[in-house]
């Protein structure tokens, strides 16, 4: 079967994020990363965070799904650049920060600042807002390009986070479909 690593931004998602309506969702299956850097991110840090919560998942048999949210499409993205080789069905990329834009948390999250985006090595599905703080619908696309992943835009709905009243989400739990990895 295979697990679900959950990859949420900084200060990790709240109770009212999709992403933990889906961890709830999945049980045992959803494993989170759990850098010691939450607030202050440290993109080594959060590397290793997924690595650890990879081979969790990954233990579980099966291939796994790497679900991410703001930053984490960055510590993602840098995993998979570092892990070509890993048992991956696919990444879903929500709501990557740009971080050339003066909303990205630049001192709070240097180490993530100079990182390009290059092809990743499994299917990859990037899904933003057309009106996120963090990143516009052009740079959202030159990102969806530069990893090699497609892209959805879902409207003006934010920074696609708590804030945006999603609940459980489940116009992302159809995206995720599309992204045709098993369920």
């Amino acid at each position: 079967m295979g697990g679900y690593v959950m990859v949420p931004g900084i200060g990790g998602s709240d109770e009212r994020h999709w992403q933990v309506s889906w961890e709830r969702e999945w049980g045992a299956a959803a494993v989170r990363i759990a850098p010691a850097s939450w607030s202050a991110p440290d993109l080594d840090d959060w590397v290793a965070a997924v690595q650890t919560a990879y081979d969790k998942a990954a233990g579980q048999g099966g291939r796994v799904v790497l679900v991410a949210h703001s930053l984490g499409c960055w510590a993602t993205a840098a995993w998979l650049a570092r892990n070509p080789s890993a048992q991956v069905d696919g990444a879903f990329l929500v709501a990557p920060p740009d971080s050339d834009s003066t909303a990205f948390p630049r001192e709070e999250a240097a180490t993530f600042v100079d990182l390009a985006a290059e092809p990743l090595p499994c299917r990859v599905l990037v899904v933003a807002s057309t009106d996120d703080p963090y990143c516009t619908p052009e740079k959202a696309a030159d990102l969806a390009a530069r990893w090699g992943a497609r892209l959805r835009l879902v409207g003006a709905r934010g920074h696609l986070n708590s804030a945006s009243g999603l609940g459980a989400w489940p116009q992302g739990r159809e995206l995720l479909d599309l992204l045709g990895v098993r369920e």
